[in-house]
């Protein structure tokens, strides 16, 4: 009997700590703090700043990554270009080679021609289903990357869904290509192999 109550006893224990790591792992983690780029990392001598509450991206090249590596996650981020022909991108599960910018990285494109654009490298992998935007127009993105699953979300509505990432895990990123842009209200969530995203 008291071996039966030990193995129940046992079973309830690991239970609770399973939900509790399930239910840790879907809340939203803020990436930018309003005043300085904490928790970020400038690579290849990229000019970014932070101005008024926003990233502020100046004429350069390179990118920003999160110090932190994501593998499923939820991205939500505002974006606008400050000029005519404007340019960027957001990486995801992005490695550290190459220069100015990753080798064969898998982008979402922030160009004013072809907004949500998905780029491997250079090639394009899916057109913009997205009409251009004015300059100085934020345009909220809504990324979510699940396994080999890759969606895009553009101002709430569904504007692909793609199945074929082939890099596990990496930074995210956001790209100079030698326009001005700016970013604000960055979150992302990180998602458990078989949990679900936390709404809230």
């Amino acid at each position: 009997m008291k071996t039966l109550r030990w193995h129940v006893l046992a079973s309830v224990l690991f239970a609770s700590v399973a939900f509790a790591d399930i239910a840790g792992a879907g809340q939203w983690e803020s990436l930018f703090n309003g005043k300085d780029l904490t928790g970020w990392v400038v690579m290849n001598n990229a000019v970014f700043t932070v101005t008024n509450g926003v990233i502020h991206l100046d004429k350069s090249t390179g990118w920003l990554r999160t110090e932190k590596e994501y593998a499923d996650f939820i991205l939500e981020v505002d974006w606008r270009g400050l000029e005519t022909n404007y340019n960027s991108g957001i990486f995801i599960r992005a490695g550290l080679e190459g220069k100015p910018h990753p080798t064969n990285v898998w982008q979402i494109n922030l160009k004013e021609t072809a907004p949500g654009q998905l780029l491997r490298g250079k090639p394009e992998v899916l057109p913009s289903k997205t009409t251009k935007f004015p300059v100085n127009e934020w345009v909220n993105f809504r990324i979510e990357a699940r396994g080999k699953k890759l969606t895009l979300d553009v101002n709430g509505a569904r504007a692909w869904e793609f199945d074929g990432l082939d890099a596990d895990r990496g930074y995210i990123g956001l790209q100079a290509e030698g326009k001005r842009i700016e970013f604000r209200h960055l979150r992302v969530q990180e998602l458990p192999a078989s949990g679900v995203p936390n709404e809230k």
